[in-house]
């Protein structure tokens, strides 16, 4: 008798194990990742300091959704995945975008020169061999000729065209248009301008209701010569003291020059810029992928292999740039972001419907570490291969 009831007893207790295991097997994944990528923020980001937002999506579900540190360290308030920062250069993949809506009206062509719209180049023959294609792609060899650091009171201010007039002083290029690879702020000055003459509106006004609205991006915002002031993050960095003191608009030359880094969002307002890409919403499936896929000129001339499309930058040396143990062959395509104390990362994993991204108000040690860490874990639990 005892026998059957221990047996009895020891089924029960076996079967409620089974069950026990299953539900554990189909919730560690996601636990375990959580664990694994919090470790990595909340030792880089303290809580009672300019912080984080990080969201890890995959479709519509969320798989990591967590904030670290303050938006405003004089007022304590927290980051939270709604809080807005700017995005740095993660801005040109909108600008790219808004050209490429316009080739898609049939309004312009990647392909146009631009002289087309620059007509006032100092020297004719420089604007008649870059192509949009080449602005587009940082292949362009255009010089920059704005003299930020001797004319910083000037740039504090300056707008897209303020920072796009000395380019056309430029009387020679760093290289053929389409022999290599150089990245340019002032390209993305100029392209702003192009939709704005082909638009003939602001082109903040034009990415607004052509990619914010259609993609439900309703707090996000443009800066056009002003610094957005509610629902923002402001931005820090060091002094030499140790102390964190305040870095962004106002402060920082070439800020107010949006074309090249404007786009102020949260972390789950571009998640749905990703899934509006990846729905086709505003570019149609052909754009998208051209556009994310690696330009290759046949003029290129350079022992370096490209690695950028329009904007956008394929790959792990695009992302990572630093050499890795591992090449993963999931497609990635990315962009960073940097300016003042704000820090930033998109990266989208297009195949796997995985997006990626990190928005920071201060500068971040191993930048580039946190993202390769990452994507270990990511490979460690079957999201990419």
């Amino acid at each position: 008798m005892y026998f059957k009831k221990a047996s009895l007893l020891s089924l029960i207790t076996s079967i409620l194990f089974i069950f026990q295991s299953c539900g554990q097997q189909k919730t560690t994944p996601k636990k375990t990742i959580t664990t694994a990528l919090d470790s990595i923020f909340s030792k880089e980001f303290p809580l009672d300091q300019p912080g984080a937002s990080v969201l890890l999506i995959k479709g519509d579900t969320i798989l990591f959704e967590q904030s670290y540190g303050l938006a405003n360290i004089e007022t304590k308030e927290k980051i939270t995945s709604n809080t807005v920062f700017n995005t740095g250069s993660i801005s040109k993949t909108f600008v790219s975008n808004g050209i490429l809506i316009l080739q898609e009206k049939g309004l312009l062509s990647v392909e146009d020169s631009i002289y087309k719209y620059f007509p006032d180049f100092d020297t004719p023959e420089i604007a008649q061999k870059v192509k949009i294609k080449h602005l587009l792609s940082h292949t362009s060899g255009l010089p920059d000729l704005r003299n930020v650091h001797k004319n910083i009171d000037f740039f504090i201010t300056a707008k897209d065209t303020a920072n796009f007039e000395p380019i056309k002083r430029a009387d020679y290029l760093l290289f053929e248009p389409g022999e290599k690879f150089a990245y340019s702020n002032p390209s993305y000055n100029g392209l702003a301008l192009i939709i704005e003459q082909v638009t003939n509106q602001k082109w903040q006004q034009f990415i607004i209701d052509n990619i914010f609205v259609p993609s439900g991006m309703n707090t996000s915002k443009i800066t056009d010569g002003d610094h957005p002031k509610k629902g923002v993050a402001h931005a820090y960095i060091k002094d030499s003291t140790d102390k964190f003191i305040e870095y962004d608009y106002g402060e920082v030359p070439t800020f107010a020059a949006s074309g090249n880094g404007g786009i102020w969002s949260s972390v789950k307002e571009l998640a749905k810029y990703e899934i509006a890409l990846r729905n086709h919403t505003f570019l149609s499936e052909k754009t998208v992928k051209q556009s994310r896929t690696i330009f290759k000129p046949k003029a290129w001339n350079d022992t370096i292999s490209p690695t950028i499309g329009y904007s956008w930058f394929i790959g792990t040396k695009g992302i990572i740039r630093s050499p890795i143990e591992k090449e993963y062959t999931t497609k990635i395509v990315s962009h960073t972001g940097s300016q003042g104390g704000f820090r930033a990362f998109f990266v989208s994993f297009p195949e796997k419907e995985i997006t990626y991204i990190m928005l920071a108000n201060r500068p971040v040690d191993g930048f580039r570490k946190i993202i390769k860490e990452s994507f270990t874990i990511f490979h460690k639990y079957g999201f990419i291969e």
